[in-house]
């Protein structure tokens, strides 16, 4: 397995690790609750090095990515911007989801997944990218610092990376040699960091004796699922299109812009979305996989758990289009059905409960 520039660092901590996408990463580091509440309530970072930065530069980069992409990058009029964004397949399947940083003219930062990191390299290069390069950036190293008090404490670990200071969300800034960006994954506020993997050791030092908790895999995924955050190869993958997964509004069909898919999504059938299920008996989780009943067909888990926040189980589904928030619905476990509330996502977001 591959491992991060702070693999040290989590063994130090006594991290339990486990494979994730070819690489040896923190699950947790004792209790995935505490470290889930350490981020709803105060301050938590993640170690996310195993997700590929990768530069498009040069004057043909715009043109690029607005052919590569669903959203449309012209939308970044300024550079500081970041935006969210599908890689489609021709038939409008998604090959990966990804954010997209506006770093200056001719110089784009897109993050993928790990899991997705080489396919998504060659398919963009396979693209023609003409008048611009792709340079994967593997010797940089991505601290997420997320919660509500991740900013003041991030100010007190980096006092002299005051860019960070004014940031609006899903903006970003570069400063000594770094970027950092205000686009997380767990429905709180924070920071991202990214810098040379030669400095992340000492990054992460600065972090927790600024009181910051180190977090997990367990958590990043509890936090995701309750702030409405899919996953990919649980939530979408390249047999699903952004209107079956949730994400219709990444898809930027307003002006006349030929982009990989876009005439196989007028094509496609949208008989089913995401949304999100709240199981009302006890007695069980919900888990990916499991079927769902509705008055309007068939539907099925995409990802389940059980909420620390709501302390009930939660889960996004793939069902009907005709499904509705608050519509109940029954979902099959260990045999026998139980009920369920459809409800919209988030079901948690900056420490608020909203379903």
């Amino acid at each position: 397995m591959r491992r991060t520039p702070l693999h040290a660092e989590h063994r130090a901590a006594g991290a339990r690790l486990v494979e994730f996408a070819g690489w040896e990463l923190p699950l947790h580091y004792g209790s995935q609750i505490e470290e889930h509440h350490a981020v709803r309530r105060d301050c938590g970072v993640f170690d996310v090095s195993h997700m590929l930065a990768l530069e498009i530069e040069g004057d043909g980069g715009r043109d690029f990515l607005r052919r590569a992409l669903a959203s449309d990058v012209a939308r970044l009029r300024a550079p500081g911007r970041a935006l969210y964004s599908c890689l489609l397949a021709p038939d409008g399947g998604i090959l990966d989801d990804l954010i997209v940083y506006f770093l200056a003219e001719g110089r784009y930062r897109a993050v993928v997944n790990a899991a997705t990191a080489e396919t998504d390299l060659a398919w963009l290069a396979g693209l023609g990218p003409e008048g611009a390069a792709l340079r994967p950036r593997r010797e940089l190293a991505l601290l997420a610092v997320q919660g509500p008090n991740a900013r003041s404490k991030f100010h007190a670990a980096f006092p002299e990376l005051g860019a960070a200071a004014g940031l609006a969300a899903f903006s970003c800034a570069e400063a000594d040699g770094a970027m950092i960006a205000r686009t997380g994954y767990t429905g709180e506020d924070g920071l991202e960091l990214v810098l040379p993997a030669a400095q992340a050791e000492d990054a992460w030092r600065r972090l927790l004796a600024a009181g910051v908790r180190p977090c997990g895999l367990g958590a990043r995924d509890t936090l995701r699922l309750e702030a409405g955050l899919c996953l990919y190869g649980q939530d979408m993958d390249a047999s699903v299109t952004p209107f079956e997964s949730g994400l219709g509004w990444t898809v930027d069909l307003s002006q006349p812009r030929a982009f990989v898919g876009r005439e196989a999504l007028a094509r496609r059938s949208r008989a089913r979305t995401l949304l999100g299920l709240v199981l009302e008996e006890r007695g069980g989780v919900l888990r990916a996989h499991q079927p769902v009943r509705t008055s309007s067909g068939e539907g099925v888990v995409t990802s389940g758990t059980f909420s620390p926040t709501m302390g009930a189980s939660i889960a996004l589904a793939r069902l009907p289009a005709a499904s509705a928030p608050g519509e109940r619905v029954e979902v099959e476990m260990h045999g026998r059905p139980r009920a369920a509330r459809v409800v919209r996502p988030p079901f948690v977001r900056n420490g608020r409960i909203l379903v």
